[in-house]
């Protein structure tokens, strides 16, 4: 493999890019009118313009990005994550014209884009499942005599996609007709599908996910966990690895169960399993997302692993040059998506110019970023500045080490979730590890919490300098006293 394609933008193609220049293979970019002065485009060997800046007119457009690969000899496309990286017809389309795609099969995409397929594909080999129903509906009064059997509170989830869209929770059976109607709105709207599965809500429900990593020789191994309980609108703000609450034994049977789901679907390439867990530390399989994750940081910072790198090796037919054994568990480490949205007005989207940009600094601290200081964020794509991760010895020490780097972090022109990560990093329900994916729900829905803790922070700080003020005062009297002694 001598050259590359991404098809991507932003924090993920400076990612990809930084590992193709240490295995010595050529990159090249795409983009968008909206990113022509992007790091990344200056940062890859070629860069190719290939449209406006609408997703569907540039990224989306499979026809420009192959384009592209064929015009410059290119041998394989790396696809991030978002945009074409688990469509599976852009798999299919790659094979056919010779590319390699670092990922997975297009038979791979196709039975895990659609959780009802996922399911019943990983049934046979005794995968954990949430109570429920195996089959997609799109009748309000099937659906609703499904949930009464099953007991409310139900999801109703879209068959199809994820990201949290066509996703509804229903407490009461008088809900449902609305609130299916929605999931089913937002389901077409986001995948052209508007069938739905009703499935028990888990209360007290935590996120984990399992990181897997197969090759095209029949290894499969995991690279333990990652929680990912902090979420706003079903979509993750805050993950770490590994979780606080797993112990050695739960670990390796969610790795077990993780590795049985990619060996139901022959997997190869990097993929993540995303399980429920209960209050009882039951765990339930919820689905496969085929592609590297935005958050397969903290597994690198505590494995010590370049998944990039092991993707491509993988995608270059090589046999996996680490087994389960080899695996490391060091430290632990945290994310904060630094994104530009106001977390005191819903997370609302904040779009505007980096006035002022400037990156903490620490061995202890990685940031992958997308823009410089006087950019502008495009409001056409996902608005993620960038990724801040910190790395400790020990959870607690990765968390204060968050606060520090969130301290050091400055960014100004726009409103960020940087306070809303340090609000999480203080919060005592986080530190004990005692929370779910309620998080927001139960300690930030109202705004003014963040105000208070901000506040006493404040006073806090004022008071520390006070007294700070005071004891250099009282040395510096006794040094004058001492001086007219003598």
């Amino acid at each position: 493999m001598k050259k590359v394609l991404i098809a991507n933008r932003g924090e993920i193609a400076r990612r990809v890019i930084r590992t193709l220049n240490k295995m010595n293979i050529k990159s090249v970019a795409v983009y968008s009118e909206a990113d022509k002065d992007a790091p990344f485009v200056h940062e890859a060997d070629e860069a190719v313009h290939i449209g406006p800046a609408p997703s569907a007119e540039s990224y989306l457009v499979q026809d420009k990005i192959i384009q592209v690969a064929k015009d410059l000899n290119v041998d394989a496309i790396h696809p991030g994550y978002g945009f074409l990286s688990e469509n599976a017809d852009f798999a299919v389309r790659l094979k056919k014209e010779g590319i390699q795609l670092i990922g997975p099969s297009a038979e791979a995409m196709q039975l895990m884009g659609d959780k009802l397929s996922a399911k019943q594909a990983v049934k046979a080999y005794d995968v954990p499942l949430v109570p429920g129903i195996d089959k997609a509906v799109v009748d309000f009064e099937e659906a609703r005599k499904i949930a009464v059997e099953i007991g409310f509170p139900v999801l109703i989830k879209a068959s199809a996609g994820g990201g949290g869209k066509g996703m509804r929770l229903v407490e009461r059976e008088e809900d449902m007709e609305e609130q299916m109607g929605l999931a089913q709105s937002e389901a077409r709207s986001s995948f052209g599908n508007d069938a739905v599965f009703v499935e028990k809500f888990v209360t007290k429900p935590r996120h984990i996910e399992i990181q897997i990593f197969a090759d095209n020789h029949g290894n499969v191994i995991h690279l333990h966990e990652r929680e990912c309980s902090i979420q706003r609108r079903h979509q993750k703000v805050i993950e770490e690895a590994p979780s606080a609450i797993l112990t050695p034994e739960l670990r390796a049977k969610m790795g077990a169960a993780a590795c049985a789901v990619a060996k139901a679907c022959d997997y190869s390439g990097a993929g993540t399993v995303e399980f429920l867990l209960d209050a009882d530390l039951n765990f339930y399989f919820l689905e496969m997302n085929t592609r590297l994750q935005v958050e397969h940081t903290v597994t690198e910072e505590i494995t010590g692993l370049d998944l990039v790198e092991l993707q491509i090796k993988v995608a270059n037919n090589e046999v996996l040059p680490i087994k389960q054994e080899d695996v490391q568990l060091n430290g632990h480490a945290m994310e904060i998506r630094v994104y530009a949205e106001d977390a005191l007005s819903n997370f609302m989207p904040d779009i505007g110019t980096l006035k002022r940009y400037k990156k903490p600094e620490a061995d202890y601290i990685r940031i992958d970023d997308a823009f410089e200081e006087g950019m502008e964020i495009p409001i056409y794509y996902d608005p993620m500045i960038a990724k801040l991760i910190t790395w400790g010895k020990t959870r607690e020490e990765s968390i204060d080490r968050m606060i520090y780097a969130i301290d050091h972090y400055e960014i100004s022109g726009l409103r960020t979730t940087l306070d809303f990560g340090k609000y999480v990093m203080k919060h005592k329900a986080f530190r004990s590890g005692d929370f779910d994916t309620n998080f927001i729900k139960h300690y930030f829905s109202d705004p003014k919490i963040m105000h208070t803790a901000q506040k006493e922070e404040k006073r806090a700080l004022e008071a520390s300098l006070g007294q700070l003020w005071e004891d250099v005062i009282e040395k510096q009297n006794k040094q004058v006293v001492s001086e007219q002694i003598k």
